[in-house]
Order: C-alpha cells, then structure tokens, then sequence
C-alpha cells in the first residue's frame, strides 16, 4: 500500500479540520462575541484570550479522538503482511468516517472548547474584570452548540470528498492481490433521508436560531440605537446567507456525484465494455444501487460468456455438418483455424481479434453446404461450370453467417468467410480484389486454407509433403498470397524450435482446443 495516499487523506482532513475550525471558532464565533458585545479594550484581550486558550485546549483533545478514529485505516497501510478482513474493516472504517467526524466535532470539539471557555468567563465575571451578564454565557453555550452543528455538517460533507480517493485505492489493491472487490454490500451507513433533515437542520434552521440568540443580545445592549442595530444585523445576515449557499452546494454535490457516476458506468455497458464496474464510494442508499449495479454487470459478463461458448458450439456444429457431408476434408476447418491462428499470434492480435479469427476460420467452407453433391464430392476434375458453382461457396457461406444476430463484430466473421479465396495480385474471387483492399481475416485465412488443402489426402491424389507446400506458398507471395503473412507461415513451419506458434498436422486439433 502506498504511505503516501494515507498521508495525503490525512493531511486534506486536518486542513479541511484547521480551517473549518478557525473559520467556526475564531471567525463566526468571534464575530458573534466581538461585533455582538460591547467590550472594552481590555475585555476584548480577555475575550481574545480566553477563545485562544479554549482553541489550543479542543484541539488537544480533539487530536487523540481524531487518532484513535483512523488507526484502523493507517494500520492498513503500515502492515506489509495484508489481508482481505483487513482491508475489508478499513473499507468499512472509511465509510463510517464522515460520521466519525461530525461526532468529533459535536463531542470534543464542542466540548473540549465551550468546557474551559465557560470556567474562564465566569471566572473573569467573577472576579469583574468581565462585565457581561451571566445569562449571556448560558447563551453562549446555546451558540456554541449551534455554530459546532453548522461547522460539522460543512466537516461532514468535504469528509466524504476526501475519502474516497482512499476508497478507490484499498478496493484495487483488494481486487490485484485477492481478486475480490470490496463492498457494503447494499447497506447505508446513513441515509439520503438524513443527510437532508441534517443539512436542512444545519444550514437553514441553525443559523437563524444563532441569529435571534445573537438578536437577544444586541437589543440588550443596544436598545438606544436601531441604526447600530441594523449595521450589526445586515452583517449577521450575509454570514448566515453565505454559510446556507455553502452548505447548500456540497449537499447538491454530494447527490449530483454518484448519478453522474452510474450514467458514466451505463454509457460504458452501451458501448459494450462490461470490465469496468463502477467504484463503490458511498455510504448511502447509493451504495446499495451502485453495489446492485455492479452485481448486473457481473450477471450480464457471465451471461455474455455463456452465449459465447453456446455460440462456438454452434459454430463448430456447423462446421461438424459440412465435414461429414464431404468425409475427404473432415478436419478441414479446424487445422485452418489452427493454422490462421498461428499466424495471428505471431502478427500480434488481440485475444479478441484471435477469437474471431477462430470463429471465421472454422467456418470459412461453410457456404460448401449450399454447392450440390454431384459437384461438391465429385472424384475427378470439374468442369468449368461446375467450378463457377464451387466458387459461389464464399457468398453462401457470408449470406448465411449473416442470418446470426446478437454478436458483436460479425462482420469480421464475416470477411474471412467472403474472401479468403481472393489473390493479393486481384486473380481471386468472389470480387477480384487484390492487396490490402483484402480484408486481414481473408488473407490470414487464403495462406492456411492453401496450405491444408495441398498437404490433405484426396480420393484423386496423395497430399503434398510440407516442404513442398511451403516452397509454393514462398514463391506466391505477393502474388497468390499477402507477403506478409506467408512469409509468418513459412518461418513458423520451418522453425520448430518456437513450439508455442508452430502447429503441426497431428496436433492442430489439440491446439485449436485450447487457444483463444
């Protein structure tokens, strides 16, 4: 686990602590006291004192809440010897940390400050060197609490930003060393129900509540002056107006964010990428519908690759159906697609493009279905018309791949079986084409189908030897054949030595089960 990414949480938590404290305790507060009482010069230091002192102490206390709160997510990341429990508990930790943080900020934070601040000013009325009624302390206190409830919902809202680039971490590292996600597996840790009633509590009703407890003050103390009362209440007033915008925004954020996640994660599933799930990031009822998300993709991979193995069963049926109405070329279709995927490795496919090469390869003589049997197992030469029939096979074979709906790519598919009997000088056919207007599967497939069908037994005549087959497949090269991929072919065959790559005759069914 990275060190770094844990200290860098920390350090964004204590920032975001620091200043939403300062700007809490010393600049609403202090406003509040020192805009709202009329002190003297030396009030006011005692004042300023008192509120240091009272900072300096909550922080104190705060610190070691704070520390015994993210031990289990830093003993995550200083152990070498993880485990998934272990990961799965500061997973959980970090969900429920936003929470921990409002609790701090209502229990040791309020208290750790209100508790001396409290001692000291009835201390210094006491002994009158503070002259302020002790009512106004009980009223203090009630501000304490409502400006500690405005700044942990401010807390609580940039704690679930924070968290979640930590999330992400400990959910990769779980998925690279383990192969397990991490998850709440559905379950909230608080609501959307809530998050509402206590950013509405918070960020509407509490501020005014400070206002009319800090409105009782000043007409106390300004009964005389209605202009100075305004001055003071239209400064009030901006302040409680500008920490509900505040609020207001990280509350839309807070939902806004994961909606725009799971449009994200769909837009994925409807262009096809079904590797990705989305992160699971929040300790709501969206952890519940980005958790069921996940669970879908994970149902519609399976399902996908159920239909793939039902669909190269089909495939290799029909493949099965054309060898045993021709018994001469059974094995034909699978020795091509072992050949075709031989030369695809060595050019460098993808495992998709390999998988479809296979396919197309298989069913590469397909359209052979469609040719009549007197021409099909004819034993001696054909005529010319009948060799015009036999040529018609490729489009038959395209037309009916073409019927198969519901798989992605099948054009490719496609391609190889329409024409992987044009010649890269343009003497083939179905259409004539020559060179790179070829399709790739259709000259990967031309060289590997020649192949087999010089080096396989016919009624009529004995296979080539292999050396023989390779010379004339050297010598087409750029003629019959791309030159590239014959030239892959012939080195592959000569070349035993790569065992991975060369495929023999005897082993090209074996090898053809277990590729791709």
């Amino acid at each position: 686990m990275n060190l770094n990414s844990f200290l860098k949480f920390r350090k964004q938590l204590l920032h975001n602590y620091i200043l939403g404290s300062t700007l809490a305790v010393l600049g609403v507060g202090g406003i509040f006291i020192f805009f709202t009482l009329t002190l003297t010069k030396k009030e006011f230091f005692i004042m300023g004192a008192i509120l240091g002192i009272s900072f300096i102490f909550m922080t104190f206390i705060e610190y070691f809440a704070f520390t015994k709160d993210i031990k289990p997510i830093f003993d995550v990341y200083k152990n070498d010897q993880l485990n998934l429990s272990t990961l799965q508990r500061a997973f959980n930790r970090l969900h429920y940390f936003p929470i921990l943080t409002f609790k701090r900020i209502m229990g040791p934070h309020l208290f750790g400050l209100s508790t001396p601040a409290v001692i000291m000013a009835m201390f210094f009325i006491h002994i009158e060197l503070l002259s302020i009624p002790y009512t106004f302390v009980i009223l203090a206190i009630i501000g304490a609490v409502l400006v500690a409830g405005m700044h942990g919902i401010i807390e609580f809202f940039l704690t679930i930003k924070a968290i979640q680039p930590l999330l992400k971490e400990l959910s990769q590292t779980a998925v690279n060393r383990f192969s397990q996600s991490l998850s709440l597996e559905g379950k909230s840790v608080i609501s959307i129900r809530r998050k509402f009633q206590l950013s509405f509590l918070y960020i509407s009703v509490f501020p005014i509540l400070l206002f009319g407890l800090a409105t009782q003050v000043k007409l106390d103390i300004l009964r005389e002056s209605v202009q100075n009362y305004w001055t003071w209440a239209v400064l009030i007033i901006l302040i409680g107006l500008a920490f509900a915008y505040f609020g207001s925004k990280l509350l839309f954020l807070d939902v806004h964010q994961p909606i725009v996640q799971l449009q994200e994660s769909m837009k994925n599933i409807q262009e096809g990428n079904l590797t990705i799930k989305t992160e699971e990031l929040y300790s709501d009822e969206f952890a519940g519908l980005v958790s069921g998300f996940n669970h879908m993709v994970d149902a519609i991979n399976i399902r996908d690759k159920q239909n793939q193995l039902m669909f190269e069963s089909f495939l290799e049926s029909l493949s099965a159906a054309l060898d045993a109405r021709d018994p001469y070329t059974a094995g034909h279709s699978a020795r091509v697609a072992a050949y075709s995927l031989s030369i695809g490795k060595k050019y460098g496919l993808s495992s998709n493009e390999l998988s479809l090469l296979k396919k197309s390869a298989i069913l590469h003589d397909i359209g052979k279905i469609g040719i009549p049997d007197g021409i099909l197992l004819k034993d001696g030469k054909l005529t010319d018309e009948e060799f015009d029939e036999i040529k018609k096979h490729p489009v038959i074979g395209a037309n009916i791949v073409k019927q198969v709906q519901g798989f992605s790519d099948m054009e490719l598919v496609i391609e190889g079986i329409m024409f992987h009997h044009e010649r890269y000088d343009g003497c083939g056919y179905p259409r004539g084409i020559s060179g790179h207007s070829i399709p790739l599967f259709g000259r990967i497939i031309a060289v590997a189908d020649a192949f087999d069908a010089m080096t396989s037994n016919r009624p009529y005549r004995n296979g080539m030897v292999i050396e023989k087959a390779l010379a004339i497949i050297e010598e087409g090269k750029g003629t019959q054949w791309d030159p590239e991929f014959a030239g892959i072919f012939v080195n592959l065959m000569r070349n035993p030595i790569n065992t991975e790559n060369t495929v023999s005759l005897d082993t090209s069914q074996e090898y053809l089960t277990n590729t791709v």
